[in-house]
Parts: structure tokens; C-alpha cells; sequence
């Protein structure tokens, strides 16, 4: 491990700096706390990539216990499921440790893994767990604190509040000191950058919702495709979009409200169960004009709003007087979210300021959950991350896993610039007013 040039320090602390991975890989959590005063837990390997947190956990070995476990249950635990084993304590508090002082839960190294993909792959499930717990932490602390920018940013300039576009955080070898001799020096306060969760169907470039409007979509049998070959929708997601109307329309004549309507596939099922009305709200030119070659707009009971559901749904909740010349709102039984180039940020703005005033007593809503679906540890952590913002938003939710076959093996990419899905299930949530 040359960790010695990239760094420009002298000898003596880059032997320090070899010492820290050293002791990290063999949980000497006697010289680790001494080494991690004077260097950040963030550094880098730049042979391979690799965080101390990957050293950590790649170091790491199963009790006798979890290796009979793990050899039982020998499937790579691509689903992310319980079926690993517990490494030995040195390992975990080892973990914890870095983590306490800074180290970053979602670098990647040179194979594209994370640490937590990496605890995931050697069958380690503890030590997952933790990697998954402070992703779920450090992505709520940026949720709170992108607030508080927000109520501190009002002068600034129009859209320099976007969210960072998703991928690996990392700290640069350059900007860290490791020649400081300050022993007091607190390395846990070094900047690092966290990722917020992706939009559901997230992309290389990350395209924001006016640019999307903006460009042609391509309609193939099987998909959508924006400018850039970003999958926009695809039929694969038919049998989760069959579960999902299933569960949230169980039954006839019900009031019904898609915020998203792409290849239409969700909304052929909700036509099925026969609904009282079915609003569609849908803001992309080619869309609108393909749902109009459909006979969208001559089906009994659907309602076509043409635009951004920012807009639309406030007049939907304007009071308007019935036929009696009473005032009532418009309201819905079942409600559906599934929209493209848009951070999580818009999710979590949907439910927490309209489905509340949109959705009648007893009814259910949901949408596509897809971020992070790109890796497992993500995919969890976001998951996770959700869960919590929907309590605070007063919404419960209940998960039903939906298995999705391997997309890669069955060619589903070929075409598509980036696959925005490789987890082995599908965690379909279907919402409800908390009590």
C-alpha cells in the first residue's frame, strides 16, 4: 500500500498513516483512538480505493458460529436478507469507531463497492447493519440541515438550492493534514459531504425536471427513453405496478389519483377495477400527446390534468361547490406517486404538505420506490430514511416485498445508459393516516 506520495507529508507520517490502516485492518483499538488524533478517519488508500472502513471490515472474520451460517446460506445475500453471520466484537467497535471520528459510510473504492457493499458480499451482517444505520444517520442530519439552509438562503440566487447529484462522497487526500501534531485536534470536524437520497429513477447526469419537459421522449415497445437513453419507465415494472393498484384499489368504484402517468402501465391497472373517477396527472408534452392517441381522454371517469403536479394539485384542493351548492374539495380513495427527474426532496414535499388534504378517510397512497435501487446498502438506507420522514409526517406505512428477477441477465439494460435497478427485492409501500 503506497500511501505515502499522493499525500506529500514526510516519512514519518506516512508510516503513521500506513500504522492507521494497519491497526484499523486488525481492530487494534489500542493504537487506533492514539493515531485517529492527529488523522482523519476519512483518508483513502489511492491503490485501491479503499476507506478505513473498508480495511476495517475487510479484515474482519465471522464467529464459528455465523461461518456454519453463512455456509448454510450461501447466496451472496444479493436481496439483502438476514441469512449472514456476526463478526467478532474488535471488528464491530472498530467500526464504530471510524465512524464516530468521521469516516464516511458510502465511499467507493476501485471495485465499485461501498464498505457496507463490501460487509454485505463477505456474508458479514453485523457490520452491514452498522454501515446501513449510519447511512440512515447521516442522511436525516442533511434533511434536518437542508432545512435550516433553506430558511437561511432566501437572498441567494434562484435554483442554488439543488440538491448534490447522488453518487460516492469523499474527502480529496490533498485537503487533509496529516501532519497535524495537534493532539486535541478534533478530526470528526474535517468537511465531508453526504449524499441525499437520489430520486426514485436516478441518473448519471441527473437531469432536473425543466430539461426533462424539455426534450423528446422515445417510445419502444418495452420502455421510455429520455434524450440521453435514461430509463424513464420500462415494462419490467409491470407485475410491481399490478401489486401496487391491487392493494391500493382492492375494489370498484373508488376515487382514484395517478401523479404520473408514462407508459400508462399502473393506469390500465386502476381502469380494471372499474373506478368512480381516475385523475391523471401528467406534465410531459410527448406523453400527454401519445395518451391522447390512447383515448386517455374519452375513457369513462379519468380526468387528464396536463402539467406539473406542483401545480395541479393545489387547485385540486381548492373548495369547490358541488351540484347542491354545497362546498366540498375534491377527494380520492387511492393515490399513486410516480415521477421523473425529481430529487426526494419532492417526495417528501408531496406527502407531507398535499396527500393530507387530498386523501379521504381510510384511503391509501403510495409510490415507486426505487431509491437507491442501484445497490443494495442504499437501497436500505433509504428505505430506512423514508420510513422516518413518513412517521414525522404523520403516515404509517406497511411493506410488501415484491421479488424482481435479475434485469441484467434477461437483457433489460441493453440500450439504457445506466440501470437504476440491481436489488434482488422490491419494497413496495402502501401509506396510510397514522392510527
Amino acid at each position: 500500500m503506497d500511501i505515502g506520495s499522493p499525500y506529500e507529508v514526510d516519512d514519518d507520517a506516512a508510516n503513521d498513516v500506513k500504522e492507521l490502516f494497519i491497526a484499523a485492518s486488525k481492530h487494534d483499538l489500542n493504537s487506533l483512538p492514539i493515531l485517529l488524533r492527529t488523522h482523519s478517519a476519512s483518508l483513502l488508500d489511492p491503490e485501491s480505493g479503499r476507506s478505513l472502513l473498508h480495511t476495517a471490515i475487510a479484515g474482519a472474520r465471522p464467529t464459528k458460529e455465523a461461518f456454519h451460517q453463512i455456509q448454510e446460506h450461501d447466496n451472496n445475500h444479493v436481496n439483502g436478507d438476514d441469512s449472514g453471520g456476526d463478526a467478532d466484537d474488535a471488528a464491530g467497535e472498530t467500526v464504530k469507531l471510524l465512524l464516530q471520528n468521521g469516516a464516511i459510510w458510502n465511499d467507493l473504492d476501485k471495485n465499485n463497492e461501498t464498505p457496507g457493499c463490501l460487509a454485505l458480499r463477505l456474508g458479514l451482517r453485523d457490520l452491514y447493519n452498522l454501515m446501513v444505520d449510519a447511512g440512515v444517520r447521516s442522511e436525516v442530519l442533511l434533511g434536518r440541515l437542508e432545512g435550516y439552509e433553506e430558511l437561511n438562503d432566501e437572498d441567494s440566487d434562484e435554483g442554488s438550492s439543488q440538491l448534490p447529484a447522488p453518487g460516492p462522497s469523499t474527502v480529496s487526500p490533498q485537503a487533509i493534514d496529516t501532519t497535524s501534531t495537534d493532539a486535541n485536534e478534533d478530526t470528526a470536524n474535517i468537511p465531508q459531504t453526504v449524499v441525499h437520497p437520489p430520486s426514485p429513477k436516478a441518473t448519471d447526469q441527473q437531469p432536473n425536471l425543466p430539461t426533462y419537459l424539455s426534450t423528446p421522449l422515445s417510445f419502444q415497445p418495452d420502455r421510455i427513453l429520455d434524450s440521453s437513453s435514461n430509463g424513464v419507465m420500462m415494462s419490467w415494472e409491470t407485475s410491481l405496478m399490478s401489486k401496487t393498484a391491487s392493494l391500493l384499489a382492492p375494489a370498484p368504484s373508488q376515487r382514484i389519483l395517478n401523479i404520473g402517468h408514462g407508459m400508462g402501465i399502473i393506469d390500465t391497472h386502476f381502469q380494471s377495477t372499474s373506478p368512480k373517477t381516475h385523475h391523471i396527472v401528467e406534465a410531459h408534452p410527448d406523453v400527454l400527446r401519445r395518451m391522447r392517441e390512447q383515448g386517455w381522454y374519452e375513457k369513462e371517469g379519468v380526468v387528464v390534468h396536463e402539467g406539473r403536479w406542483q401545480d395541479v394539485l393545489p387547485k385540486l384542493l381548492e373548495v369547490e361547490a358541488n351540484t347542491e351548492g354545497e362546498a366540498e374539495s375534491v377527494m380520492f380513495d387511492a393515490i399513486y406517486f410516480d415521477t421523473f427527474a425529481e430529487p426526494y426532496s419532492a417526495l417528501r414535499t408531496f406527502f407531507e404538505d398535499f396527500v393530507i388534504g387530498l386523501l379521504d378517510d381510510g384511503g391509501r397512497w403510495g409510490f415507486f420506490n426505487g431509491m437507491g435501487a442501484d445497490r443494495q446498502v442504499c437501497y436500505d438506507v433509504y428505505t430506512k430514511v423514508v420510513e422516518l420522514d413518513l412517521f414525522e409526517a404523520g403516515w404509517e406505512v406497511e411493506w410488501t416485498e415484491v421479488k424482481v428477477p435479475n434485469l441484467e441477465e434477461s437483457g433489460e439494460w441493453e440500450g439504457v445508459k445506466r440501470p437504476y435497478w440491481r436489488v434482488g427485492e422490491y419494497r413496495l409501500p402502501i401509506c396510510r393516516f397514522v392510527g
